[in-house]
């Protein structure tokens, strides 16, 4: 069998789209003769029609609905290949989509992404940024529906490609009159008498302080749940209960509102996030320099 040229293909697709072959020669800007003669000869290296035609147009046989899903894939390749390697010439171009947890976007994630994007080399990819829950987004991966992932490394990542990224510490935000606020640091058991704020639980990080509270023998008392750590700041400051806290987050917060952060003592409170994606040979130029500018920043936490 002959090989099966690009252009057939992409000529084929057009007159399954357009179900027509004049009007898919009219947009392709070729005589209708030559489509008809390229389909007639694809049928005959392949020795099964694959297009049935009636006085209303033309539509795939199912021989030639496999051809199309096919074609598509093909020609979705092919197009790939060529943008990325047009993508080196007058500077890399593409955009990056990134996933990412809560508390990596509200750290340093944005003002990394931010100094990517400053630097000339880069000054034509574009970046998507995305919150996800850390399971969704390792789903979402694992899937092919998301590029590149940031999140906490406690998170299972069976079946991805990781890379170090930046450190935290957490800590406990409480208001300045609260009991606890004389200490210079404390252990999360100590924290347990007290009401918490938290997010929701869904979230890594609830998961784990209720672990953490069950390995102590002792249950997490929740008196407020919120979706985002400027409300937990917010719910804190009025008094309303104590809440661990990722220490970087809390700059923004303690001075204005007046809470305070002190430094958590246990062993878990050391976090460390990852870029995580599904193969790092597949992402475009674009996302490999991403994440290798991510891996840059591993341990600027510290």
């Amino acid at each position: 069998m002959r090989e099966i040229d690009i252009k057939t293909l992409r000529l084929f697709v057009a007159v399954c789209d357009q179900r027509n072959i004049a009007r898919a020669a009219q947009e392709a800007h070729i005589e209708p003769s030559a489509i008809s003669k390229r389909i007639a000869q694809l049928e005959s290296d392949l020795g099964v029609p694959v297009l049935s035609r009636s006085r209303r147009g033309v539509e795939p046989t199912p021989a030639g609905i496999a051809l199309l899903e096919h074609a598509r894939n093909v020609l979705f390749t092919m197009d790939r290949i060529a943008n990325d390697v047009t993508s080196f010439g007058a500077g890399l171009k593409g955009r990056v989509s990134i996933c990412a947890s809560a508390s990596a976007i509200a750290e340093a994630l944005l003002d990394d992404i931010a100094s990517f994007m400053r630097e000339p080399a880069n000054a034509n990819i574009n970046v998507d940024v995305e919150e996800r829950l850390s399971a969704d987004l390792v789903r979402q991966l694992r899937e092919g529906a998301a590029m590149v992932g940031v999140c906490w490394d406690n998170i299972d990542v069976q079946g991805l490609e990781t890379r170090s990224y930046r450190n935290d510490q957490l800590g406990l935000a409480v208001h300045r009159d609260h009991p606890l606020a004389r200490f210079e640091s404390v252990r999360f058991d100590q924290t347990l008498d007290y009401k918490h704020v938290g997010l929701p639980p869904a979230t890594a990080v609830h998961t784990m302080l209720k672990r953490a509270a069950a390995a102590a023998g002792r249950t997490l008392s929740y008196r407020v749940i919120v979706s985002s750590f400027d409300a937990t700041f917010r719910v804190v400051a009025a008094g309303l209960g104590i809440s661990v806290v990722p220490i970087e987050v809390s700059t923004t917060y303690s001075s204005v509102l007046g809470v305070r952060v002190i430094p958590l003592t246990d062993e878990w409170a050391q976090r460390r996030f990852i870029v995580c994606y599904k193969d790092f040979e597949s992402l475009q130029p674009a996302a490999q320099r991403m994440v290798e500018y991510l891996a840059t920043r591993a341990g600027a936490g510290d």
